[in-house]
């Protein structure tokens, strides 16, 4: 059951061999400050399975956020997508518990989840250090005109 963005589970009226439970949360639980290198697209699917064990309540399933990031390498904007594909939450309860709030396990699974460091592809070249040239699309001439500059910082230490 789904209460105003929460994920709420009625443990009191719980099928006695679980029951699955599926839908999308809004991309708000996640409380992400707002970031030109992640950007959520849609809310958090998910797709558990939610089963009763004496005092615990099993959940297993998996849990998605679709992104739009910008690849710290050559700042492209792509889309990808966090993923959760074996999530498991496991939470006491008490002979008193009619519902649990589910939400905030599926929160911290997907941050997780998230890019820390997007690129857009595995084989990502990034720009030039030096003139900025995306050298996914295009070679520069700045490594023909001399030497590679990413290091005069660390070479002018060791004068």
């Amino acid at each position: 059951m789904e209460t105003q963005g929460r994920l709420i589970v009625d443990v009191a009226r719980l099928d006695t061999g679980g029951e699955r439970y599926r839908g999308e949360l809004p991309a708000e639980i996640l409380e992400l400050a707002e970031s030109e290198i992640l950007t959520p697209l849609g809310g958090v699917a998910y797709d558990l399975f939610v089963q009763l064990l004496g005092h615990e309540l099993l959940v297993r399933g998996t849990l998605r956020q679709r992104l739009k990031c910008l690849c710290v390498l050559c700042a492209t904007d792509f889309e990808t997508e966090a993923t959760d594909g074996e999530f498991t939450a496991v939470v006491k309860i008490s002979d008193e518990t009619d519902f649990l709030d589910l939400t905030e396990e599926v929160r911290e699974a997907i941050i997780i989840a998230l890019p820390g460091y997007p690129v857009c592809r595995e084989d990502c070249k990034g720009l030039c250090m030096t003139c900025g040239t995306d050298l996914n699309t295009a070679v520069c001439k700045c490594r023909e005109a001399g030497r590679d500059n990413r290091w005069v910082a660390l070479d002018t230490l060791m004068m």
